[in-house]
């Protein structure tokens, strides 16, 4: 009994060393946290984001999504799908990058041609997005916007 009580309270003091040790560790971490207010990276980045509504519309979403992954892996893009059904024109589709619409068009409610739409998606949406990023690489201040001629 006094064996396992010693034993027990040497782990103790083992780990209140350990945690005295972690303590005075934090503050040097610290400064390349997020409590820093700087974030180096954004967590949350490269994601295509679904807000289909019909199974045509979730079609093209996972074909699209599956052959951008595949074609890009290393994509740092972040997307978002939208789909609008209509009774007229089957489902209007437009994909956005950064608050700009990249990619439009409508669907017909034959969902054999979600994947072929999705194919000729990937090069336009792959162009229109590079482009965009070269926009905002040459003109970096919010003041000065583009030529309009």
């Amino acid at each position: 009994m006094f064996r396992s009580g010693l034993v027990s309270s040497l782990i103790m003091l083992a780990l209140a060393g350990q945690s005295a040790d972690v303590r005075a560790q934090e503050p040097r971490q610290q400064g390349n946290g997020l409590d820093s207010g700087r974030i180096s990276n954004e967590p949350l980045r490269g994601l295509i984001i679904n807000r289909t509504i019909t199974v045509v519309g979730w079609n093209f979403y996972t074909s699209f999504s599956s052959i951008w992954q595949a074609l890009y892996p290393a994509s740092k893009d972040t997307l978002a799908i939208t789909e609008r059904p209509t009774a007229k024109f089957g489902s209007e589709i437009w994909i956005s990058y950064e608050n700009q619409n990249v990619y439009h068009t409508f669907l017909s409610p034959a969902r054999s041609r979600a994947r072929d739409e999705s194919k000729q998606a990937i090069e336009i949406v792959r162009k229109n997005v590079a482009e965009i990023d070269l926009r905002r690489k040459l003109f970096q201040d919010a003041d000065l916007g583009p030529e309009e001629m």
